[in-house]
């Protein structure tokens, strides 16, 4: 579908370079693409500029900006509104007022939320590492990145795709698109208003979009010329349906009417793992479904999420321990599901994700 040229990949193991390989291999247009899950999140704080860097150099074919909003309707990227898990608004005592109970999708969450700051407040915080339990090699970078806002993430990729010879495509996501509709900051005609102004609303641009809501992608569907995602998850209902009272869950979603729906409004669906490959209450996998290739069949992608390499992530079959941190056989993990057909991977470890897909 794109093309794409030649580059070197930088390949990095706990945060060190140890080699730099010729990528054509990597970067064909066969084969699954490759996206940096909130940048290379393995080896930087998630959603920085560092870690989409990173995810590039590594290999990565695009990478995934989360999508909040800030009180003075910015676009910035985060996993979540709440940011205390994830920079270092905690520390920051003019913002101790800042700290509240908000209910989020049907849940209380207690936090600092990126709606009660402006962008210039926003960027007096420094991101730090959410999991540094399981990652604390990457707690070293706690406190040198910044938030960064979707045109930032946009010119850095822009940049990177000059210099690396290869066009390095963005996979923005919009979280809590219902929520951030109710409280007058709706994601959607600002996401539009990037996509127009960078000249990226078009049909060849590399982007996609995703949502795990429904009624967000049939407004975007009007508005956008690129490529939109129905995420499913592998248990719950998307929020606008529990918001409106819609009995359909995550489940209906997946079956073959489910999917048809899906192709009505987007072009890709993207699954979570145990949906393509169920595991059992010990963390073991069963049998493979169908859904790829029903999917398939209704001409729809499937990019599957998220691959990571620590035991804790990984099915039980592939676990090297029960230390959670280390890293277990994610190479026979990535095999399985090559086999299953997917078109595309989110990975915290985007250069393992490049050498299984080489290697496959």
């Amino acid at each position: 579908m794109y093309r794409r040229g030649l580059a070197a990949v930088v390949l990095v193991f706990a945060g060190a370079v140890v080699a730099s390989l010729p990528s054509a291999s990597a970067h064909d247009d066969k084969g699954p693409i490759v996206i940096g899950h909130r940048g290379a999140s393995a080896y930087r704080p998630e959603h920085t500029l560092a870690a989409y860097e990173l995810a590039a150099r590594m290999g990565a074919d695009f990478v995934e900006p989360d999508l909040v909003s800030t009180k003075d309707g910015k676009l910035v990227a985060r996993h979540e509104n709440e940011i205390g898990g994830t920079t270092d608004v905690s520390t920051k005592p003019q913002f101790t007022d800042r700290k509240k109970t908000k209910v989020i999708d049907g849940t209380p969450v207690t936090g600092w939320f990126t709606e009660d700051f402006t962008l210039a407040e926003l960027k007096t915080l420094r991101a730090k590492e959410r999991i540094p339990a399981i990652r604390p090699r990457n707690t070293l970078y706690d406190g040198r990145f910044e938030v960064p806002t979707l045109q930032e993430v946009i010119d850095l990729t822009k940049r990177l795709s000059r210099e690396l010879h290869r066009e390095i495509g963005i996979y923005p996501e919009t979280k809590h698109p219902t929520y951030f509709q109710e409280i007058g900051l709706a994601l959607e005609p600002k996401l539009v208003d990037v996509l127009n102004r960078n000249g990226l609303n078009r049909r060849n641009a590399k982007v996609y979009v995703q949502s795990f809501e429904v009624a967000n992608l049939k407004e975007l569907n009007r508005s956008l010329r690129v490529p939109l995602v129905q995420l499913v998850n592998a248990s719950g209902a998307p929020y606008d349906f529990v918001k409106a009272g819609d009995k359909r869950t995550y489940a209906d979603l997946v079956t073959p009417t489910g999917l048809r729906e899906i192709r009505s409004y987007a072009d890709g669906a993207g699954l979570n793992k145990d949906l393509i490959i169920p595991r059992d209450a010990g963390g073991f996998l069963k049998q493979p479904t169908n859904v790829v290739e029903d999917a398939h069949k209704v001409g729809l992608v499937v990019h599957s999420w998220t691959f990571r390499n620590e035991n804790s992530f990984l099915p039980a079959d592939f676990r090297s321990s029960t230390d959670p941190a280390a890293y277990g056989r994610a190479f026979e993990e990535y095999d399985l599901f090559f086999k299953q057909g997917i078109d595309g991977l989110f990975a915290d470890n985007p250069d393992t994700a490049i050498e299984a897909k080489v290697k496959r």
